[in-house]
């Protein structure tokens, strides 16, 4: 066993020998504990309203860092530490182009928050009509009466 980096948050994990490395390249994250990580970084990244706007603003097109500070009524120093949260979540990139910083999305980072929450997907939504007939037939005639009409009968 050795000591390995983890590729979302630079932690330590201690992981077996990998002897068939283009597996291993090919997973999302290094192990378990790396991909949780990464969606921790994610959602943490989603969390502020201010970082979604900048991500919906960027659905449209890669936008300079001014033009993205812009619409937003706080510094661009704060909006800077936006954008450097949703870079080290790989929500986006930064790249310089001449004098100016330009901020472009990646889709493909939000794709195993996609997946880990399309498995919440797999239950059916409660059907409340039919719930509401069910104990109206299991508890009788007055399942359907508030607190209020019960007191008054």
């Amino acid at each position: 066993m050795w000591r390995t980096p983890c590729c979302a948050a630079g932690a330590q994990f201690e992981a077996k020998a990998i002897f068939n490395r283009s597996v291993d390249e090919s997973r999302a994250g290094c192990h378990p504990a790396c991909m949780a990580a990464s969606l921790d970084t994610v959602f943490s990244a989603l969390a502020d309203p201010t970082r979604r706007e900048i991500l919906r603003m960027l659905l449209e097109d890669d936008m300079a860092v001014t033009d993205v500070a812009e619409p937003f009524e706080m510094s661009l120093a704060a909006i800077s530490k936006h954008l450097t949260i949703l870079a080290g979540a790989g929500l986006i990139t930064q790249e310089k182009r001449g004098r100016v910083k330009w901020c472009k999305l990646e889709p493909d980072a939000l794709k195993a928050a996609s997946v880990w929450m399309q498995g919440f997907g797999q239950f059916e939504p409660v059907n409340l009509d039919a719930f509401e007939a069910f104990l109206a037939r299991e508890l009788g005639e007055d399942a359907g009466a508030t607190p209020e009409d019960r007191a008054g009968s």
